[in-house]
């Protein structure tokens, strides 16, 4: 039985040395693709959102109290300016001046008499042929007559303006949206809104910029020379992009010192109004840099807590202590580098690379997910396409 049990054990000891012996050294390269970076021109766009936004907007308010009694436009449409749009209640309004006008001529006539006692009691008075109390009644009555006429001719004026704020005109032309009261709503002095109107043509586009981009559009806004095309265009909110080209309007006059960031604005023609108050869209600035710059394809790119590396390949001689006498005891080898980088713009699959690297690296496009700095890599075995896991968010 013994015998049995110690047989079995050698046979056992025997096909796990056979197993041992019958597998593969193992393989510490990662196998990766690389790229050889070029300096290259590239055509890109600054992009910033943005919000649309009339150059002149004013709500309408009514100047004087009464019942709507009259609507004189679409909602939705362009009106001009003078356009008549609402009425309130003109009667009172129009009494009220009705009877302005007959004070102010009954005024007039008691200054016409005055007048004519003054003139007449001043040729008396040449003579010593009238009392000194009389002739000074007359002077002081004709200057009285003077103010009244005066008074009166104001309260036609006020009257006049009251009867005038009955009928509500547009102060510019533009687009107006939809009344906020109907017919018959009883209005409040500076109260009540009647309607907003805004400007249609041209259409401004503003957009928020860190304080350190400011010289940069300072200098674009005193360009004196013809801009390169496309220099300012704008998205749409369905992605598309608006036919007409902007120019910089105005640059606000301060810097938010609670977020460092400074408002710019824009102004588009929108002759066929596909612009709207408030619509978000996205500001593109036209690439201003002519110098060729590094690009990688951002599969390449590592992000780690907010920085981006990437692994460029470098030559270099592994020690191998476990080498036989015979052989050598060091091997050339590639060894994946880990450089921190700063990025730039996305060019669809493609990002600027702007420090960290130079012309010439060869930098791992396929294969980053495996590796750390120092890493044994390979190119002998091509690496699939990477679906980007791992690279730059």
């Amino acid at each position: 039985m013994n015998r049995v049990l110690l047989n079995t054990i050698c046979i056992s000891c025997l096909i796990l040395g056979a197993c041992k012996k019958k597998q593969p050294p193992v393989n510490t390269e990662v196998p990766v693709n690389l790229i050889k970076v070029k300096a290259q021109s590239v055509l890109y766009f600054d992009k910033y959102p943005s919000t649309t936004a009339a150059l002149s907007q004013v709500s309408l308010l009514p100047q004087v109290q009464g019942a709507i009694t009259g609507i004189f436009f679409t909602e939705g449409s362009h009106v001009t300016k003078g356009q008549k749009l609402y009425e309130i209640d003109t009667r009172i309004y129009q009494n009220n001046y009705d009877a302005a006008v007959a004070n102010l001529r009954v005024a007039q006539s008691t200054l016409k008499q005055s007048q004519q006692d003054a003139d007449r009691y001043e040729y008396l008075n040449k003579y010593n042929a009238v009392a000194k109390q009389l002739y000074d009644h007359a002077m002081i009555t004709l200057e009285s007559s003077k103010s009244q006429v005066k008074a009166a001719d104001e309260a036609v004026k006020t009257a006049k303006t009251n009867l005038n704020y009955a009928v509500v005109t547009a102060p510019f032309s533009g687009t107006i949206g939809f009344s906020q009261v109907k017919l018959g709503n009883v209005v409040t002095v500076g109260s009540t809104v009647l309607n907003t109107i805004s400007t249609d043509s041209p259409m401004a586009v503003d957009f928020v910029i860190n304080e350190k981009q400011l010289p940069k559009f300072e200098k674009l806004q005193m360009e004196k020379k013809a801009p390169v095309d496309s220099l300012f265009t704008i998205l749409l909110p369905d992605g598309s992009l608006y036919p007409e080209q902007g120019k910089i309007s105005i640059i606000d006059r301060a810097v938010d010192s609670q977020t460092g960031s400074i408002r710019v604005r824009l102004v588009f023609p929108n002759a066929q109004n596909l612009l709207r108050v408030g619509m978000s869209c996205v500001v593109r600035v036209h690439n201003q840099d002519t110098k060729p710059q590094l690009v990688l394809p951002n599969k390449a790119v590592v992000e780690q807590m907010g920085e981006y590396f990437v692994y460029i390949a470098k030559d270099s001689t592994i020690t191998n202590p476990k080498a036989p006498a015979d052989s050598a005891k060091t091997k050339k080898a590639l060894v994946a580098a880990q450089k921190k980088v700063q990025i730039g713009q996305t060019i669809g699959p493609n990002v600027v690379i702007k420090s960290g690297i130079n012309e010439g690296d060869r930098v791992v496009t396929d294969g980053v997910q495996s590796l750390h700095d120092g890493s044994q890599i390979t190119t002998a075995n091509k690496v699939g396409p990477s679906t980007g896991k791992g690279g730059k968010g």
